[in-house]
């Protein structure tokens, strides 16, 4: 049977290039986090053990191979696999093959990931990372190199990447009035959760820059996805819209692997007639020589597309709804899910500052040392560190301890962790001001946190921050044996 016309997309043979290793790669990413950081925030002796949350919960929020029990030897060779599994669609391998090669490793890359984020709680409650779940189930149905790619899974990774981008929009006007009255980036670049190197630079940028940074936001997130649908230039000019936004927020800003997966997924609009019109050394033919579809591929793939339409039913019902949900999937398997980001702004910027000592007394007189993290603002002199798409997952939960959220029991437990000096939890960090040494006492503060003018960075010769102290939110604490 003839499948060419209408199924086989043969104008978008680099968008699957793109989208297959793109993907892949902010999986090895994924997975290379969750190697370094879940054991000592999630694992056996973690602040928020897994084992313990299977004790006591009747069901888990999804599958998991962790159902059936948790050791940290099995997360490792869970993240080992998953890296391994991640390099060879980077590099191409399973894209050699038959179809079905790329559809299982994408398929045991989305089940090996929902595995943790389903027993990773709260450090795996971000948006991007059931978005990362969705586009590896997704492109998990682009084929293999022999095949063209099918248009109805680009049709549904345009309506993914359309769920993102209006559903943001969606949420902003919805949100605060800061979006509607068009002040919202005069405090965002300051106050969001991980700042960059130029973070500072753009929050200082005129107030009628940041008012257009708002506008063109706008323009983007609530016009532009539209014409994602439309195949050719069409198409492409509004994939390329999102890109420009989405690269201004990832030299602005650490959002984990969220702006960097949006430009992934946002080129597979682009043909290869528009790569090969910008950059005419691209042949404009790649996709030609490709066979025709099989249709046993073909069956399974429309399945996939089919269950994906199904599911759809859901966000499409959110996105109408003045009590639209952001970051929300609507069954265990992340698939189809509501997304969105920064409905509204904090206007604030206040740090959670933890120090310890060595004093005998917790007094005035005590010499009082910071820990220092490796994202979050601490040091006024330091320079942020651009650290997406790697995501410092202690370090965004601080963010969020001031905005209502200071008695979170994983807080505790690292406060608990730091008097005991435990090496695992101080790996997690910049600076250890006692170099594994247990403190005899640990406290908290709050400080509020502005960039420098460029006047106040001439005066204190090269500081970034000024900072007010706001008040001590948990006074010195001791182990118990040693108080």
């Amino acid at each position: 049977m003839d499948w060419v016309g209408w199924f086989d997309a043969h104008d978008y043979e680099i968008a699957r290039q793109i989208l297959q290793r793109g993907v892949g790669a902010l999986a090895f990413v994924a997975f290379l986090s969750t190697l370094n950081q879940f054991r000592p925030l999630l694992g056996e002796r973690g602040l928020l053990p897994v084992p313990e949350l299977l004790r006591r919960a009747s069901r888990l929020r999804g599958p998991s191979v962790f159902r059936w029990g948790y050791t940290d030897r099995r997360l490792v060779a869970l993240a080992i696999a998953g890296l391994v599994l991640a390099a060879s669609v980077v590099i191409g391998l399973p894209q050699l093959g038959p179809p079905w090669v790329p559809m299982l490793v994408f398929l045991a890359l989305w089940i090996g990931y929902l595995s943790i984020v389903n027993v990773g709680q709260t450090f795996y409650g971000f948006g991007w990372e059931m978005l990362l779940c969705e586009a590896l189930f997704t492109v998990a149905f682009l084929g293999s190199n022999d095949q063209p790619p099918p248009i109805t899974i680009l049709v549904a990774i345009w309506w993914l990447v359309f769920r993102l981008e209006f559903g943001a929009g969606m949420i902003k006007i919805r949100g605060g009035r800061e979006w509607r009255d068009l002040t919202a980036l005069m405090y965002h670049h300051e106050t969001q959760p991980m700042p960059n190197p130029m973070s500072r630079q753009a929050h200082l940028l005129p107030k009628w820059f940041h008012r257009g940074e708002v506008l063109g936001n706008h323009f983007a997130q609530l016009v532009v996805p539209f014409f994602l649908f439309v195949p050719g230039p069409v198409g492409s000019a509004a994939a390329v819209i999102v890109i420009l936004t989405q690269l201004w927020l990832i030299v602005t800003g650490n959002f984990a692997w969220l702006n960097w997966i949006t430009v992934v997924l946002a080129t597979s609009a682009i043909s290869d007639s528009a790569w090969h019109w910008a950059i005419p050394a691209i042949p404009s033919d790649l996709g030609t020589d490709a066979a025709t579809t099989p249709l046993w591929w073909a069956i399974v793939v429309l399945a996939a597309s089919a269950l994906l339409l199904v599911l759809s039913w859901w966000p499409i019902k959110n996105l109408l709804s003045r009590r639209q949900l952001m970051n929300a999937s609507f069954n265990r398997w992340m698939l189809v899910n509501a997304y969105g980001a920064f409905g509204t702004v904090t206007k604030r910027r206040i740090e959670i500052v933890i120090e310890g000592t060595l004093a005998e007394r917790p007094d005035a007189d005590a010499d009082w040392r910071e820990y220092e993290f490796k994202g979050k603002p601490g040091d006024v002199r330091a320079v942020p560190r651009q650290w997406a798409p790697y995501h410092l997952r202690l370090d965004w939960l601080m963010w969020f301890l001031p905005l209502g959220r200071m008695w979170e029991p994983w807080f505790e437990v690292f406060l608990l962790r730091l008097l005991e000096a435990d090496a695992a939890t101080l790996a997690l960090l910049a600076r250890d001001p006692f170099d594994g040494v247990p403190p005899r006492w640990v406290r908290a503060r709050a400080y509020h946190y502005r960039f420098t003018t460029r006047a106040q960075f001439r005066e204190t010769r090269g500081a970034r921050w000024t900072r007010t102290l706001e008040g001590e939110v948990i006074g010195p604490a001791a182990l118990p044996e040693r108080a």
